[in-house]
């Protein structure tokens, strides 16, 4: 962030006047925007804890989200904070501060009053399984086997496990594929579980949601595409494989699925998973809401933070997620939280504390149409590129000029443009 503290002493320090100011309002948000795309890079860790994403509760907030994603929040929130100290501050420029304040609560009101709504024609039922803190693959197994008989009988479109809820591969163990396709018939909908096993078919271990009807694998899989870094890969791990020694990073490096997929459920419901970490990508449900996905689904485990924020917080990115797209987004984990947001990211039934083990069935509303979002795309980031690059161009401007003007010799008595290998006159 050296650039940020850069430009704010550039632009705002002695007594800036309302151009100065002016510029603040823009640049700082801008500059902001571009550490956190470049901090969302996946090799970097990821776009989590965004500075918009604190804003999951805020219906006004979740209404600019539509229009503008989690991007249009993080400039928001720090063009208010420049101006509202501008307004403290700097007596002079009060004017300008208060006038970009204005324009955030117009663009509020704006966004409250004009956006459009997503559309709600429909509902469909989920039920999310979270066996708990169960020690070992095969007793949590067991455990979500147990609670999703409970669902007989409950009316449900889809049954959903967390993410690792199958630790065997399906084809080289098929008994499973049978227990969970007895599993199918017995509620009467499929089973949206999680491999994470050594593939027979493909070298490698691999992270993928499987759908599994009646008669089991239904032949529609999603490999996880985004991985966390040390948690499920080593970067480089020829030169710090070491890590495996001191923490809990990965002792083999799992593999990347290729693109993402819209499964089909049985009544033309199509649904978008994304696996754990992948929910705090907004491109990635974006891709899925544009290639058709009705409902996104994230299978995530958060146990390893269990006693900590981390369940909740992670949570709480699906709220952000269902108000871009105009999408529901259901969060199911294996030991919580677990929460449903419908697509105008309004909380759906009841949350799912890190300290349930239950099944729990939803009624979930459906979105229709496209968000602005979801049909625009990141425009604010492309906006604080452009900012940044006419501040820039201009900067370079004033740079070469002022080398230009400067005078080749500034001894006093001596015109700007004489040479200093010219003689003086009277001497040889």
């Amino acid at each position: 962030m050296g650039a940020l503290g850069w430009l704010t002493h550039r632009l705002l320090h002695g007594r800036p006047g309302p151009g100065r100011v002016a510029a603040a309002l823009v640049l700082l948000p801008s500059v902001w925007l571009m550490a956190e795309l470049a901090r969302s890079w996946q090799y970097l860790g990821g776009p989590w804890g965004l500075l918009g994403a604190s804003q999951w509760q805020v219906a006004p907030a979740l209404r600019l989200a539509s229009v503008g994603g989690v991007w249009l929040l993080g400039f928001l929130l720090v063009l208010v904070n420049v101006a509202v100290t501008v307004l403290i501050s700097v007596a002079r420029a009060r004017t300008v501060a208060l006038a970009g304040l204005t324009a955030c609560a117009a663009a509020a009101a704006g966004a409250w009053a004009w956006v459009p709504q997503a559309k709600e024609p429909g509902t469909t039922r989920i039920a999310v399984v979270q066996p708990g803190v169960i020690q070992g693959p095969g007793p949590r197994f067991e455990r979500s086997a147990q609670l999703t008989r409970q669902l007989a009988g409950r009316d449900v479109d889809l049954v959903v496990w967390g993410e690792s809820s199958v630790a065997q591969d399906l084809t080289t163990h098929p008994e499973l594929g049978r227990r969970l396709a007895a599993l199918s018939r017995t509620v009467g909908a499929d089973l949206l579980v999680n491999v994470d096993a050594r593939r027979g078919d493909m070298p490698g271990i691999y992270k993928s949601s499987v759908l599994i009807g009646p008669n089991g694998p239904t032949g529609q899989r999603y490999d996880k595409m985004r991985l966390v870094p040390f948690g499920e890969y080593i970067p480089a791990r020829p030169l710090l494989g070491w890590a495996t020694s001191v923490g809990k990073a990965a002792g083999e490096d799992r593999h990347r699925g290729t693109e993402p997929v819209v499964m089909n459920l049985p009544g033309s419901l199509r649904i978008g998973p994304l696996v754990c970490f992948e929910s705090a990508f907004p491109d990635m449900s974006r891709n899925l809401a544009r290639d058709g996905a009705r409902v996104l689904v994230v299978q995530s485990s958060t146990s390893t933070f269990q006693r900590s924020w981390a369940p909740e917080q992670h949570a709480s990115l699906a709220a952000l997620r269902a108000a871009e797209t105009w999408r529901p987004v259901v969060h199911a984990t294996l030991t919580g939280e677990s929460a449903v947001f419908g697509p105008r990211g309004e909380p759906v039934g009841p949350r799912m504390s890190t300290g349930t083990s239950a099944a729990t069935v939803y009624t979930v509303p459906l979105g229709q149409g496209t968000s602005p979002y979801v049909r625009i795309g990141p425009w604010p980031v492309y906006g604080a590129m452009a900012a940044l690059a006419v501040f820039c161009a201009v900067e370079g401007g004033r740079a070469l000029r002022r080398r230009t003007d400067r005078p080749l010799d500034r001894r006093p008595g001596r015109p700007a443009d004489q040479r200093t290998d010219q003689p003086t006159p009277g001497r040889p």
